[in-house]
């Protein structure tokens, strides 16, 4: 092509730019070679006039086509230059913020100053074995390059890592280690991989410091070999360090610190284990205040040293060591602040008396202080004839002392990093190794000393080594395709650096300098201008003499020659080493001994290493220069890495102000240059940099054909015709093996002609399109500007008029808003002068009544205090009694509160509370009648006896006139009488008034109190009328609430997934840690042989699974399947809202459990007075009766006491019941209850005397047979024995003494029962009381309720009274659960019971039985048990105690699948459930439980045996679950027996309940669930990325990524043929296989639904993941195919009815994902459809595929960045997680519904084929 072609009009081009470094423009006229101008426009349409010239000029680069900017690969850019690189990092930066970019075989990281979400476990597994240029450039691709090329080739490898400071090589470095502790990660117990990165954190603590340009700069070089074994698992590490910058430590920068660990322990200073290093804040240390700023922002100091501390102790470095280091460091530190004074001669010096940081000093290294003291200001010459002490300046003592800082410092340094290697050495055989090499990239600064050149000299090694490697891989690269090599000339680096290290060179001639014993730094740097001045890389500066300049490949780096030679020599005073030697501890002993005395260790560090030993000099003249150890560690560094395959990334540095994506362009070249990217750039462009295979190149540029010419079938041969025919000169293009190579430039030149065809395709289609759609908008527009004009007209009418209606509303509103605003100001002026008036009037008040109130309060304060001082003796005691009394009172309170609560929320009181109130009004209205008639009565009965008594006075007179002049005697008699007479009268006429003044108060009373219950009774009646209107309000509402309670029901069933989910992980975790015990057992027993006993097979496996389930309670926990079962027959809906009412009402259910123990109190004591008095009659045995003995002693002194108490309450009880009785009307309601209550307690007591007289009879009986039976034996030994006793007397007071004890014995005991009688009727009588009180309680709660509930909404309303029905009914549900649960454990407990006493029962008789015959009939014992069964006991199989073995073997461990598939589906559980159904019918338990533990044992080996085959996991998972359906189809519960026919519940289990063995059951068939998931996502998972995301299902819309070499030739396997492929057809039909296997073996359909759920879920989270890392699959065409593949996938789940198992829903997220790639992506309105849409997507993956999404031609645009950062604005109302990609090994919870079989027993067939002959059937 020629200039014309390729400058040619809209061409675009770079231009130099002095800020951008490189600019943007566009040619507007075609340039003719010759020209001076060409003539530009920039991107704002400036125009500029580029000057061109043949020498001083040249033409602009070109740029490449928009539709390969953006490549993740720099090579291949079709143009290849410094602008494109550039722009291409830039735009990937900055738009879809991708930090990595490949450059051939180097990985380009920019520092994004931000934390990014790209580094978790799952973007591991995502790169884990794929190839390097399948996936999205990331520092775990070349990792995994690495560890696939150490496993594949057997070859060691290096990872460098090179950059400035801050440009993240420490941080890559991390991570690289990380993807190999992962992927690698040790087999064995030791945990390497976690050593190896907790060294990070040490590493940085003492080798890292802040600097101007990073936070946490890498002070040192490391190169760390994680070395493998021969499976590739890592089994140690060893790491070597690189020239330390020791000047760091006395020295500092401004805006710098010193090392992190310093600021750490200063930090922590105040923690009691640091006290003793004397340190302070940083700010009080010379050495760590140089910087000016100790704190670095969001880095906690403290919690840094926690870590670092934490990693020491990982690493096996002890308390006493950590201590040691600390102290040391502390050290350094006071070492800096020792203050030294300069003598009068100024040329001595002095420390000054008592420095308290030398004390501090010499205390913490254990050495001499006043040796210290001395040597610190003193130094020794040593000449031929003697040696002399010789006095330093200040400056030089100075220079000692920081010297002596440094090299402490050093030594320290290098013992962590010898220990660290100590812990990271393994003793096993190392195979291969990855090395990883974190190193300083090449560094140019204002002022460069000898850091710097020794760091630039390692850059120039490591880049002739970078450029030689490139070469050798373009090379063997051409050679593979069999294409003519050319030589590539490329920068050969080995001159500058024989300048550097040769003979003479600039070391040499540095340490020859400081080997003269005054050699200066002016005198080496003029031996430098006269040794090379006449190097092309070696340069002397016009205006310095001190200071020289090397042409590094990089740039001119000028270099200060002062302080070289000080730093070459690192020189220490020998006396104040040997002072260190002395220490009095062992650490900083070792420090400082030569290590010639000692052979150093394999982990020490190169550079410090001697070669041979040197003699002991006292001022160590002799030693090796740092200069030229470095150079023999870079020298052993280098041959290290040419024996590796070296992977390259450099790290970048985007601009110094560390923001996040922000990009400096002349930051970003600088690092460009110096970091080799852009030779390996210039050296790819020098050949052929762009390549495509055939079949991309053909679908590619095929619109450039013919059509006669894409008739041939060979592609080649067509590609071939075509180059030939568009590019004419054929040394821009060579033909390989397969592929086509390009010169650059080519492949623009291409893209240029293919869119110049469509270009001109477009023109022809968009000319007739666009006279189309012109004639049909002129007619649109004609027939709208009609009707425009038409409402136009009309509408200016009515805004006329209305125009004229707002004027004069507007006058309106005018004239009433002044009047209001003058009306307002006039009221607040008017307003505030009354408030001043009131406040100061109020103000003179108050400070005369203060005056009066001072007075009046000085006289009532001596009043109080005279009173206080009398009283306070007595207020003490009264306030200890009442606070008691309160505190009493409270706790009361607060249980009746309680119990107040609980029974005011049933609905059924507050109707008994209405009609018990119209009852007490009835009777309230009956006593007051009654009580005005009684009074009537009364006034008729008072009058009778006034006329009674008058007629007597008349009777009185009339005799006293008969009788005339009887005696005076009888006169003043009768005149007695008569006054007696009055005053009776008198009594009874007051006694009258008295009723009758009682009577109407009680009746006023009576009255007011009938009004007041009439008024309640009518509120309760229309609160009642309101409440049932609400309630059936509430109905309605309830109804229309349906959606809620769904959305309640999802939300649950959620919770409960995720709790079935963390149940099943920890069987996950529990199956992992049997089998890590199986393998340790494996492993004990092959390798030695423990003589003794050992436990056998069966009561081993016994044991094992008791110890992995006794955590379990079966009374707690339940049966998980039971609760299934009962799911299924309550329905989903009932069931969900169950248990979400249970679950919100949980806490407070454990409230109502407490209150409702506190009710049923008495209840309880009754129930355990019942048992122990029927356990007294019951129990035979005498520890019962000495226990029950016992607690009758302990709680007679309490119960007589309590028996008083109750006395004295029943009596009160029984006065207050008379006087009320007295009072009131017997038909009153609680007179009625008191007489019941009176009635019961005197049966009971006559109750308890009837007892008493039978206890006292039947004592006396008892006392009477037992002093019989004692008399009549001595009355047969006295007629037996020859003497007989004659005196009679003594033999009787000895039976009255025993009579007399038996006696009080009786009365004890009848005391005791009398206690325990009288606290039984006390508690009865105190249970009434309360219950009394609950019922008033009652009452008064549900009062609060109606006023409560008047008080709120109506909607409010129906809901709090539908809740409160709701908390009754539950309360009530489980109470009755909680009985129902209580009976059912005392059923299992007396079944229990009953069981063994059975069985002792039937022990009891076969050992009878057996006796006798053994002495009747021996030899038919046998004989005997097999005829008892007969016909009897049909279904089972019965085998003898020896052949348990040989079943298993034969029915598990042996048995392959395909040898039952012609018989019934899971026949080996059929088979041992039957044989269980034996040994539970001749109750043995121990053959139940050897039977049920072997199988358990044998199914976990066979499994772990078959790990791997999917068809042994799926028929053991099939039996599995189906002996479990058995055990509990024939358990006998009737909740698992609903759909058993009549015979099979005759088949049920009759002795042993198996509950805990099933829930044994159910955890394996989980375990087995989950490996069966693994065995198929293991075989599905490599075909998942090229099935779904790369298969041509559709082959007219096969994408075709533009650049044709994505592919390293070192990530493919090239003796395997490459990668295999699989299509969509062939992962359909491994999904058939899994599906047509699990139905064979008879898998519940449930379980088939839920494994292929779980599998759906595989495919969508791989999918997925790797859509969201390749950016060669994010475009329209894979949408559309993508869309289709899941389309199948779901047209193979209706094909096979399982739509029902939610698999479906697991694909919405590719769904989507393949709907985003094919929406229009532009306006705001397709923004919000994007949102809505992917509801399944976070929204940062949808960010992450709009970044990738890549248009096939140039007539496509890409995503906007604006459009992406709408995305990311917009509110979402989801809750996204923070990681990025899926986790794929996520496990939905699984769960097993009870499926009982139809299959009667005594019908199985068993196959002779399984050779289970010694099986009876029975």
């Amino acid at each position: 092509m020629s200039v014309n072609e390729l400058y040619a009009k809209y061409t675009r081009v770079w231009i130099p730019d002095p800020d951008d470094v490189w600019r943007a423009a566009e040619i507007v006229r075609d340039y003719k070679e010759g020209e001076a101008v060409l003539h530009l426009t920039l991107e704002d349409d400036t125009p500029l006039d580029y000057p061109v010239g043949p020498k001083s000029n040249p033409l602009p680069f070109l740029r490449n086509p928009d539709i390969l900017v953006g490549e993740n690969d720099l090579t291949a850019l079709s143009y290849l230059h410094e602008p494109a690189v550039l722009h291409n990092l830039k735009v990937r930066f900055l738009e879809p913020n991708h930090i990595y970019t490949y450059c051939g075989i180097v990985l380009v990281a920019i520092n994004p100053y931000e934390q990014l979400h790209i580094y978790g476990e799952e973007v591991i597994r995502a790169y884990s074995g794929q190839n390097m240029g399948d996936m999205d450039p990331h520092i775990f691709a070349v990792a995994e390059e690495a560890y696939k090329q150490m496993a594949r080739d057997e070859k060691n490898q290096s990872i460098i890592v090179s950059g400035e400071s801050g440009a993240g090589k420490t941080v890559s470095a991390k991570y690289a280690m990380r993807f190999f502790a992962t992927v690698g990660g040790s087999t064995s117990d030791t945990n390497v991989e976690e050593k190896v990165l907790a060294s990070s954190p040490i590493m940085e603590a003492i080798g890292n410091a802040k600097t101007t340009r990073n936070d946490n700069s890498s002070r040192f070089g490391k190169y760390i070999e994680i070395g493998f074994n021969q499976q590739y698992r890592i089994i140690g590490a060893n790491m070597r360090t690189y020239l330390l910058e020791k000047s760091r430590v006395v020295f500092q920068a401004e805006d710098e610190r010193n090392y992190h660990i310093f600021y750490q322990l200063c930090a922590s200073a105040s923690l009691p284990e640091y006290k003793d290093l004397c340190l302070t804040s940083a700010e009080d240390f010379t050495f760590t205040s140089m910087g000016e700023n100790i704190f670095i922002e969001g880095v906690n100091d403290a919690a840094d040293l926690e870590k670092t501390r934490e990693a020491f102790t990982l690493l096996g470095i002890k308390e006493g060591n950590q201590s040691s280091i600390f102290k040391v460091i502390a050290s350094i530190l006071h070492l800096g602040n020792i203050e030294i004074c300069s003598q009068r001669d100024g040329e001595s010096c002095h420390v000054l008396r008592n420095d308290v940081h030398l004390k501090h000093f010499c205390t913490l290294l254990g050495v001499e202080l006043k040796q210290m003291e001395h040597w610190l200001c003193h130094r020794k010459l040593v000449t031929a004839t003697e040696t002399y002490v010789k006095n330093m300046s200040t400056k030089q003592a100075e220079n000692a002392r920081d010297a002596l800082a440094k090299h402490i410092y050093a030594r320290m340094f290098d013992w962590i990093v010898e220990h660290i290697n100590k812990a990271l050495h393994t003793s096993s055989k190392q195979h291969s190794f990855i090395g990883v090499l974190d190193i300083y990239g090449f560094e140019t600064f204002e002022v460069n000393s000898f850091e710097q050149f020794c760091i630039n000299y390692a850059n120039e090694k490591l880049q002739q080594q970078f450029n030689s490697h490139v070469f050798k891989l373009e090379q063997e690269e051409y050679m593979k395709e069999q294409i003519p090599w050319t030589l590539i000339d490329f920068y050969d680096n080995q001159p500058c650096i024989d300048l550097i290290e040769a003979r003479l060179g600039i070391l040499d001639l540095l340490d020859e300098e400081c080997k003269v014993p005054k050699g200066t730094d002016e005198n080496w740097a003029q031996k430098l201008y006269k040794q090379h001045s006449a190097s092309a890389h070696f340069q002397k500066p016009r205006m310095s003499n001190v200071s020289f300049i090397i042409v590094h490949f990089a740039d001119k780096v000028e270099y200060q020659s002062e302080g070289f030679l000080e730093k070459n020599r690192d020189t220490v005073y020998g006396e104040q080493i040997n002072i260190l030697k002395a220490s009095e501890f062992q650490l900083v002993a070792d420090l400082f001994h030569d290590k010639d005395d000692v052979a150093p260790p394999k982990s020490s560090r190169v550079n410090v290493r001697p070669a041979k030993s040197t003699p002991k000099a006292p001022n160590k003249e002799h030693k090796k220069t740092v200069g030229h150890q470095f150079r023999s560690s870079l020298h052993l560094l280098m041959e290290t890495l040419n024996a590796t395959t070296p992977h390259y990334v450099r790290c970048i540095k985007p601009n110094d102000l560390k923001e996040p994506f922000m990009f400096d362009s002349r930051r970003a070249v600088q690092q460009l240059r110096a970091c080799g990217v852009l030779e390996t750039i210039r050296i790819s462009a020098a050949g052929y940099p762009s390549r495509w295979t055939y079949p991309d190149f053909f679908n590619r540029y095929r619109v450039l054909l013919k059509k006669s010419e894409m008739a041939s079938a060979d592609k080649k041969l067509v590609c071939r015709n075509l180059l030939e025919t568009l590019i004419k000169d054929h040394d821009m293009f060579q033909f390989g093996k397969t592929k086509i190579f390009f010169r650059a430039g080519q492949v623009a030149y291409l893209e240029k002609l293919r869119a110049d065809r469509f270009r001109s395709a477009c023109i022809k289609i968009q000319k007739t399109v666009r006279g189309w759609l012109q004639r049909v908008r002129y007619r649109k527009v004609r027939k709208m500007a009609i009707s425009l004009q038409r409402y136009g007209r009309g509408y200016l009418a009515r805004r006329h008029a209305d125009f004229l209606r707002q004027t004069r509303a507007a006058l309106l509103c005018q004239k009433q808003y002044r009047m209001v605003r003058d009306r307002r100001a006039y009221l607040r002026v008017r307003r505030a002068v009354v408030t001043i008036q009131a406040f100061t009037r109020g103000m003179f008040t108050r400070r005369i009544f203060q005056e009066f109130m001072l007075h009046h309060k000085a006289m009532l304060i001596q009043k109080v205090v005279r009173g206080w001082l009398q009283r306070r003796r007595f207020r003490r005691a009264r306030d200890a009694a009442i606070t008691i009394q309160c505190l009493f009172r409270r706790v009361r309170a607060r249980r009746r509160l309680q119990q107040l609560k609980v029974e005011a929320r049933s609905a059924e009181r507050l109707k008994s509370l209405n009609s018990g109130m119209e009852n007490k009004i009835v009777q309230l209205q009956r006593k007051m009648d009654d009580q005005s008639k009684e009074l009537r009565t009364q006034n008729e009965q008072l009058l009778q006896v006034n006329n009674k008594l008058q007629k007597q006075l008349e009777q009185v007179k009339s005799q006293q006139g008969e009788a005339g002049g009887a005696g005076g005697a009888q006169v003043s008699s009768l005149q007695e009488e008569l006054d007696r007479l009055k005053e009776e009268l008198q009594e009874a006429s007051a006694q009258r008034n008295r009723m009758e003044e009682e009577h109407g108060n009680e009746k006023t009373g009576l009255q007011l109190r009938v009004e007041e219950l009439e008024k309640e009774n009518a509120l309760l009646k229309s609160e009642k009328e309101e409440m049932n209107h609400r309630i059936l309000q509430q109905t309605k509402s309830f109804e229309e609430d349906s959606s809620s309670v769904s959305l309640m029901e999802t939300s649950l069933q959620a919770e409960l997934d995720a709790e079935r989910q963390r149940y099943q992980n920890l069987l996950k975790q529990m199956t992992t840690v049997e089998q890590r015990y199986d393998n340790l057992k494996e492993e004990l027993s092959l390798s030695k042989f423990q003589p003794g006993h050992k436990r056998n097979p069966s009561n081993q496996s016994s044991l094992e699974s008791d110890s992995n389930y006794t955590s379990i309670s079966t009374s707690e926990l339940g049966d998980t399947e039971d609760s299934i079962q009962l799911v299924e027959e309550m329905g989903v809906e009932k069931a969900a809202m169950d248990i979400g009412l249970f679950m919100k009402l949980q806490k407070r259910v454990r409230e109502l459990e407490q209150e409702r123990r506190r009710l049923q109190v008495n209840l309880d004591k009754m129930e355990e007075l019942a048992r122990s008095r029927g356990s007294e009659s019951r129990s035979s045995t005498l520890e019962q009766e000495t226990a029950d003995l016992a607690y009758n002693n302990l709680k007679r002194q309490e119960l007589e006491s309590e028996n008083k108490k109750l006395k004295k309450d029943l009596n009160e009880l029984r006065r207050s019941i008379s006087e009320r009785a007295s009072e009131n009307d017997p038909s009153n309601e609680l007179q009625d209850s008191y007489n019941l209550l009176l009635s019961q307690l005197r049966s009971a007591n006559e109750e308890l005397e009837g007892r008493k007289e039978e206890v006292l009879i039947l004592r006396t009986q008892i006392v009477s047979a037992a002093h019989i039976r004692e008399n009549n034996q001595p009355r047969q030994q006295s007629s037996e024995a020859p003497e007989v006793s004659e005196d009679k007397e003594p033999v009787d007071n000895e039976e009255a003494l025993k009579a007399y004890h038996g006696l009080c014995e009786s009365k004890k005991l009848l005391e005791a029962q009398l206690q325990t009688q009288s606290r039984q009727h006390g508690d009865e009588l105190e249970a009434l009381h309360t219950q009394i009180e609950l019922l008033r309680d009652d009452i008064e709660k549900k009062q609060e309720i109606l006023s409560y509930t008047a008080s709120l909404s109506p909607e409010a309303r129906v809901e709090y009274s539908v809740q409160q029905e709701i908390t009754r009914l539950t309360n009530d549900n489980l109470d009755l659960k909680e009985l129902v649960e209580k009976l059912e454990k005392n059923e299992k407990k007396l079944k229990k019971q009953l069981r063994i006493y059975m069985k002792k029962v039937q022990e009891l008789e076969a050992s009878q039985a057996a006796a006798q015959t053994n002495r009747s009939r021996p030899p038919l014992s046998r004989q005997v048990t097999v005829q008892r069964k007969e016909k009897d006991f049909e279904g089972m199989l019965e085998y003898y105690k020896e052949d348990e073995a040989l079943l298993f073997k034969t029915l598990i461990t042996d048995i392959r699948p395909n040898t039952v598939s012609a018989t019934v589906p899971c026949l080996p559980a059929y088979i041992l459930f039957m044989c269980i159904r034996h040994a539970d019918y001749v109750n043995d338990d121990q053959k139940v439980e050897s039977l049920l533990t072997s199988t358990i044992n044998a199914i976990k080996k066979v499994l772990k045996k078959n790990n791997e085959d999917f068809e042994m996991t799926s028929f053991w998972l099939a039996n599995t679950s189906r002996l479990l359906h058995c055990l509990k189809q024939y358990s006998g519960d009737e909740a698992f027996m609903t759909q058993n026919t009549g015979k099979q519940n005759e088949h049920c289990l009759k002795n042993f309940d198996l509950a805990e063995y099933r829930q044994v059951l159910s955890d394996l068939s989980i375990q087995i669930y989950q490996q069966l998931i693994k065995v198929a996502e293991g075989i599905i998972q490599p075909m998942i990325v090229s099935a779904m995301l790369e298969s041509e299902s559709i082959p007219s819309l096969a994408g075709v990524k533009t650049m044709g070499y994505r592919n390293r030739s070192s990530s493919m396997d090239v003796d395997s043929g490459g990668p295999a492929t699989y299509t969509l057809k062939a992962l359909i039909r491994q999904l058939g296989q899994f599906h047509g296997t699990m139905q064979d073996h008879g898998l519940d359909p449930e379980i088939v639904g839920q494994v292929v759920r779980q599998l759906f879920h595989c495919v969508n989270a791989v999918t997925l993941n790797n859509l969201l890392l390749r950016k060669d699959v994010c475009s329209w065409s894979n949408g559309m195919q993508l869309r289709y593949n899941t389309s199948q996938m779901e047209e193979w789940l209706r094909a096979n009815n399982l739509s029902h198992s939610k698999a479906a829903e697991t694909l919405e997220p590719i769904i989507q994902a393949a709907q985003l790639l094919q929406v229009k992506k532009k306006t705001t309105q397709d923004a919000e459809a994007i949102c809505s849409l992917c509801s399944a997507l976070s929204t940062q993956q949808i960010v992450k595929i709009l970044n990738l999404y890549t248009p096939l031609n140039e007539f496509e645009e890409r995503v906007s960045v604006s459009f992406i950062r709408s995305i990311q604005t917009r509110p979402q109302q989801r809750h996204d997680p923070p990681q990025l990609l899926m986790d794929t090994k996520h496990m939905f919870p699984v769960l097993f519904p009870y499926t009982p079989s139809a299959l009667s027993l005594e019908t199985l067939h068993i196959p002779a084929s399984l050779g289970l002959d010694f099986l009876i059937r029975v």
